[in-house]
């Protein structure tokens, strides 16, 4: 395995051909056209199916948050240990599953710190495998089962610079974090309850004082610390 056990996959890879023509038809319809509304989504299918569709395929931002009603993201300074993300902008994912973990977490009622990654690898050949998630939060909160619902805001990218590769060995580290240094207005918010997110039973807990050593095992890829 080329990461530690603790990094978790998602086995679709993309959607079948009749989630495929239900996702180009709600996009066309109710995304495309822009207006920053509430999306409702009724289709068959899982929702982070058709947030993955969006960022994989049309290549939009999104940004997972538990508010509802953002008419524009303005550019406000970070708190992040890497320098990327440590800067005055609007932050997203060019990745659908990502911002959900964002959307579903009581951060106000619960405080809590977070500790997660998005990543995939690119070998030599141009070959890229993933992506690759974890998801941590404090213990304090994890027992007390902090979820809410949320908010996934669809965006245009074309304000939004791309977080630089990373190495890791032989491969190439690609995280989709985007960051925008302008203003940006939603296309449209789609509503993201805990049960739409496939890996909330594997969000794991961390302890606030070793805050550090997560974040180094996980830029590193070693063993978490027990």
């Amino acid at each position: 395995m080329l990461l530690p056990d603790y990094w978790l996959t998602l086995p679709l890879k993309s959607p079948d051909p009749a989630a495929r023509s239900a996702f180009e038809a709600l996009w066309e319809t109710a995304i495309a056209p822009g207006g920053n509304h509430a999306v409702a989504y009724h289709l068959p299918f899982p929702l982070w199916q058709f947030l993955c569709f969006l960022a994989d395929e049309k290549g939009l931002a999104l940004h997972g948050t538990p508010a509802g009603d953002i008419a524009v993201f303005e550019p406000r300074q970070s708190n992040d240990r890497n320098e990327f993300g440590n800067q005055k902008a609007v932050y997203a994912a060019g990745d659908g599953l990502w911002p959900m973990y964002f959307a579903i977490l009581d951060r106000q009622k619960y405080p809590m710190t977070l500790v997660n990654a998005c990543i995939r690898l690119a070998d030599a050949q141009g070959q890229v495998l993933g992506p690759y998630y974890f998801f941590s939060i404090s213990e304090t909160a994890r027992e007390r089962q902090p979820w809410r619902t949320g908010w996934v805001y669809v965006m245009p990218a074309d304000t939004f610079m791309r977080m630089p590769s990373l190495a890791f060995g032989p491969y190439e580290v690609q995280v989709p974090q985007l960051a925008s240094l302008l203003p940006v207005e939603p296309l449209a918010r789609l509503e993201v309850r805990p049960q739409d997110f496939p890996f909330l039973e594997q969000i794991r807990s961390h302890d606030d004082a070793r805050l550090g050593d997560y974040a180094e095992a996980l830029t590193s890829g070693g063993p978490l610390p027990g």
